[in-house]
């Protein structure tokens, strides 16, 4: 690790333990956003982290961000996955825009101002199936107007400015798509619903009515469905499993004090949970080890793909074998962690299940639920089954 990457890291870990981690279950309980916690990740420059030097951010890599989500993670899981929806949008402005002289000058404002921007991609008639959307843009060639039905904007009502999908023209298919960011002063947003869930709640993602306005220079040139397979998919499902790293991590470190404070109990005894805390750790080093590999392969992937060499390499990313291994990612490491905090309760038992105690497993179980449901598994699950018909045998 680089001594910048370094210094980032420690700056999320302090923010994370002395900032989020006082106010995740005010948070969690009231289902609030962590303003304690963004505020001052905005101080920090954290938000702008992975804007090139040369447009005055710090150049971060997406492993270092996925750190950061990890160590987030560990403290407020809410934190944590606002960071990762923030940092994705970021990333599709940062390797997909930088040729539009509006998005050069946009990407240094956020890094003097901290924007933070949310991802509108849901909407009624479509629900979560980001790669078709019902609305599209009507432009008269100067300007543009959009009006969109989201069933769920994660931070709207907290958001700086919005990244949203929409059909490129109004004859265009409901897969041929655009990415428009709108900006906070060209936007309303109306809310339709509330947002009382069962985790995860920190979030504030209702539905809204968004109506937005804009000059054309803010319709990003490169079809949605490119971005979408070489950047938005294989980082969000990154950065997520970060996030979820860290949701398995705190669980853990719960159980492995329940276990150690039952030695010191009686010493010179291994306590019976301590097997099960050993199978325990064996899951999150396997969890975070599956993440990894994966994250290796796209960071290497993304370096060839970036510098357009030709290479054989860059064309993976685009590929069906590619996507299938990113979408058995996510699966997985959606389905891994609520297991990891199950197991971890058991260990802790009468304590792990008191929200009064310090053992408390109840917020991480309950947000660790919540990553089956982003982007849906029976939905991916499909979408895998549909390539595996016409994907050839390794």
């Amino acid at each position: 690790m680089s001594e910048s990457a370094s210094a980032l890291l420690t700056l999320a870990k302090q923010i994370a333990k002395e900032i989020a981690a006082p106010h995740a279950d005010a948070v969690d309980r009231d289902a609030r956003f962590p303003h304690e916690a963004i505020n001052a990740l905005k101080q920090a420059k954290l938000l702008s982290a992975y804007i090139p030097e040369e447009l005055g951010g710090a150049g971060a890599s997406l492993t270092e961000l996925v750190e950061i989500c990890d160590a987030l993670g560990q403290q407020c899981s809410a934190t944590a996955m606002i960071f990762a929806m923030h940092q994705i949008q970021v990333i599709t402005l940062v390797r997909h825009a930088l040729d539009n002289p509006w998005y050069r000058q946009y990407l240094r404002d956020l890094v003097e101002h901290q924007y933070l921007i949310a991802s509108v991609t849901s909407e009624v008639g479509v629900g979560g199936e980001m790669r078709r959307s019902s609305c599209c843009v009507e432009s008269d060639g100067a300007e543009f107007r959009l009006v969109k039905n989201a069933t769920t904007i994660s931070y709207g009502a907290q958001a700086d400015d919005l990244l949203v999908t929409a059909r490129r023209a109004p004859d265009a298919a409901n897969s041929d798509q655009s990415l428009i960011l709108v900006r906070k002063s060209a936007y309303s947003l109306e809310q339709k619903g509330h947002w009382d869930t069962m985790g995860m709640r920190g979030t504030c993602s209702p539905p809204f009515l968004l109506s937005a306005t804009g000059i054309t220079a803010q319709i990003i040139a490169t079809p949605f469905a490119d971005m979408s397979s070489v950047t938005v998919v294989p980082v969000s499902h990154l950065l997520w499993s970060g996030c979820w790293q860290g949701i398995a991590a705190a669980a853990v470190n719960k159980a492995r004090a329940f276990v150690r404070g039952q030695a010191r109990a009686n010493p010179g005894t291994v306590p019976p949970t301590a097997l099960r805390l050993a199978e325990l750790v064996s899951m999150l080093q396997t969890l975070r080890t599956t993440s990894q590999a994966c994250l290796m392969e796209y960071e290497q992937l993304t370096a060839a793909y970036s510098v357009d060499t030709g290479d054989s390499a860059s064309d993976r990313l685009s590929t069906m074998g590619y996507a299938l291994k990113m979408n058995n990612l996510k699966i997985q490491a959606s389905q891994d962690l609520p297991e990891i905090v199950t197991k971890a309760l058991s260990i802790c038992g009468i304590l792990g299940y008191k929200n009064d105690s310090p053992f408390s497993m109840s917020r991480h179980l309950r947000d660790a639920h919540s990553a089956a449901l982003m982007v849906g598994n029976d939905r991916i699950l499909a979408t895998n089954a549909t390539m595996l018909l016409i994907l050839k045998d390794n």
